[in-house]
């Protein structure tokens, strides 16, 4: 990592069933699984996606809201107060997810191109939804 550079660590989601969201996001959008069998066995609060060797998805349970009193207002955001999370990925990886999600019949947008993000225009994108709602959009700049 460049010194002095901010990257992103995590996002958080809200969800119903933390193990089925891993199994949606490991199987589907073909991210792996972090401290799932802690998750499972009662040792973790939650379990966790890899985006990349620098970012995760954590996937907090709907009933955590109302004991995260670190997080002031915590259960007034267990929704989908988040427009959505974007993933970008290589072309391939792109074409592959689509495929998946068609193949477990989970809607998807059409694509769309040029869409503005962190590295300029994108060359195709896509939104879906994961089992709780919430919006992921897919892109690939190359």
């Amino acid at each position: 990592m460049t010194p002095g550079t901010t990257r992103l660590d995590h996002v958080v989601l809200w969800v119903r069933d933390p193990i089925a969201a891993v199994d949606f996001y490991e199987k589907a959008v073909g991210l792996e699984p972090v401290r799932l069998p802690e998750f499972a066995a009662g040792e973790e609060p939650f379990p966790s996606v890899r985006v990349n060797e620098e970012a995760l998805l954590d996937l907090m349970p709907l009933s955590m809201a109302e004991r995260m009193k670190m997080l002031p207002g915590a259960a007034d955001s267990s929704g989908h107060p988040v427009n959505h999370v974007c993933l970008a990925l290589p072309q391939g990886d792109f074409d592959a997810l689509r495929t998946r999600l068609e193949e477990r019949v989970v809607p998807v947008s059409d694509v769309s191109h040029g869409s503005f993000g962190a590295r300029g225009e994108a060359e195709r994108s896509f939104y879906f939804r994961d089992p709780d709602g919430n919006v992921i959009e897919a892109r690939h700049y190359d």
